[in-house]
């Protein structure tokens, strides 16, 4: 059976997972895709015994659950299976990622999606455009190792194409390299454009509550799959219509994975999806007098000359200098409770097994 022709394809299987897979079928899983997260399991699409379809498989985790929530499975992870068992074996290491800190203490990271070709940020036109909340989206988006798209949802609220025109482009100007995109699930503008962008991958969607992930969902698959909420009028936010990750198949090919509004989306790690979404002031910073420049008072700074010419905007330095303050601050967090950890680690281990220990750490 040529990986084309696998039940699995529609969900992405191709060659790539297959070689991963290799060593798990030899001791007789089978692959499957997790679609939707529970508490202690699963649901897992694998091959029909008869090799000509799939099926749906309520798994238990319990081999695959870890106290790391980088580690721990999530909707759009593979996995190795065994059916008889209903249980999950084990899962294929990652493509790619979106992952967010948690708004604990502790600076954790969570995954919300693996294995993600399209990262779509959906922002509604029934409140006020804000750019700081698409740049910090698309800056996890870059990180993620996914393509990062902005959808402007209810663009049908925006009756006026030139007003609509400048919100796309005012999008546009803080997301360099993503498409931006306005569309109406009310009345279908853009439906299309969005589904032919996202056909033949892993999609999924992901913005703050009331933004109308559930109806453009909806919309994209063309039934009612997802359940949905009017948002409220006084401010626009939603109400959780999505409590769960749920992966979705599209007409058009691939599939997309709907998740629940966040309402905090901070920072994690994401140093080069921060280079990627401020690309224009990386660039200026190249041209500064002095390699660390902090383009605040600095002699011979290109970026405050870009800033007083009106090349670039303060508004758009101003969220630069503040996300780049929330990503040291988390990176500074992780690296203590790195420490923390291996120096925990180093005090569990005999004397005799020390040396071995540093050399594995690499310390």
């Amino acid at each position: 059976m040529t990986e084309l022709s696998h039940p699995l394809a529609p969900y992405g299987w191709d060659e790539g997972f297959a070689d991963s897979f290799t060593a798990h079928a030899a001791g007789g899983a089978v692959p499957g895709r997790i679609v939707r997260v529970d508490r202690g399991r699963c649901d897992v699409v694998v091959p029909a015994p008869d090799g000509t379809g799939v099926h749906t498989v309520q798994a238990d985790t319990a081999l695959v659950t870890t106290g790391d929530p980088l580690n721990i499975m999530c909707t759009g992870d593979w996995a190795a299976v065994d059916t008889d068992r209903a249980m999950v074996l084990a899962l294929l290491p990652r493509r790619s990622a979106f992952v967010r800190s948690t708004s604990s203490k502790r600076s954790e990271g969570q995954v919300l999606a693996a294995n993600v070709d399209h990262a779509v940020i959906a922002v509604s036109l029934a409140v006020e455009l804000d750019l700081g909340r698409v740049e910090r989206f698309l800056a996890l988006a870059w990180e993620s190792g996914a393509e990062p798209m902005v959808v402007l949802t209810k663009a049908d609220l925006v009756p006026d194409p030139v007003v609509l025109g400048h919100l796309v482009a005012d999008t546009a100007t803080v997301a360099p390299g993503a498409q931006v995109l306005a569309v109406s699930a009310e009345t279908g503008e853009g439906v299309d454009v969005l589904a032919a962008s996202l056909a033949g991958g892993t999609s999924v969607l992901l913005g703050q509550s009331g933004a109308g992930k559930s109806t453009l969902a909806n919309a994209l698959v063309g039934e009612e799959v997802q359940g949905v909420n009017a948002a409220r009028d006084r401010d626009g936010k939603g109400r959780h219509t999505t409590t769960t990750r749920n992966m979705l198949k599209l007409p058009s090919g691939g599939v997309l994975i709907d998740t629940p509004g966040l309402r905090g989306v901070g920072l994690w790690d994401a140093e080069s999806g921060l280079s990627q979404t401020f690309s224009e002031i990386e660039e200026l910073a190249a041209r500064c007098r002095f390699h660390d420049c902090g383009h605040s008072a600095e002699p011979g700074c290109a970026v405050l000359a870009a800033v007083g010419s009106g090349e670039l905007g303060q508004r758009r330095l101003d969220s630069y200098r503040k996300l780049q303050r929330e990503n040291a601050w988390i990176a500074s967090r992780t690296d203590a409770r790195l420490r923390a950890e291996i120096r925990r680690d180093w005090k569990q281990k005999s004397a005799e097994g020390r040396e071995a220990y540093a050399r594995k750490r690499g310390l």
